[in-house]
């Protein structure tokens, strides 16, 4: 048994300047950046968004920009057999996370939990 639920959304932008990018959407959207020096990354700027629930991040990639989100799972690989049941398939092993593609064609990633309250807001799977 394991246990998933939406982590957030991943703002993809293909760019070379990943702060104007993040300033851009941390104006959009209301909510302002975690400080720079406590990302993990320099491809990431992430957003305060604790009241939400949800991670949201804009990231700097070489594809093409979009949006896509990111699944959180006590269990990546039992969460991409769930998936794959559904009709998703594999792309791309990432670091610790798993690029999938939605039978739709939409890619997401299967992560490992994100936000404190995981554990009491998840779906439970057998």
């Amino acid at each position: 048994m394991h246990r998933s639920r939406l982590a957030g959304f991943i703002i993809d932008c293909k760019t070379d300047d990943l702060e104007q990018a993040a300033q851009f959407w941390s104006a959009a959207l209301g909510y302002e950046l975690r400080p720079k020096h406590e990302e993990p990354s320099p491809l990431y700027r992430c957003m305060l968004t604790d009241e939400l629930g949800l991670h949201v991040e804009v990231q700097a990639v070489q594809h093409d920009s979009r949006v896509h989100l990111d699944i959180e799972t006590d269990d990546i690989e039992a969460e991409a057999q769930r998936l794959e049941a559904l009709g998703a398939r594999r792309i791309q092993q990432v670091h610790t996370w798993l690029v999938m593609e939605a039978p739709t064609g939409q890619r997401f990633c299967i992560v490992r939990p994100q936000n404190k309250n995981f554990a009491d807001t998840a779906n439970q799977w057998k």
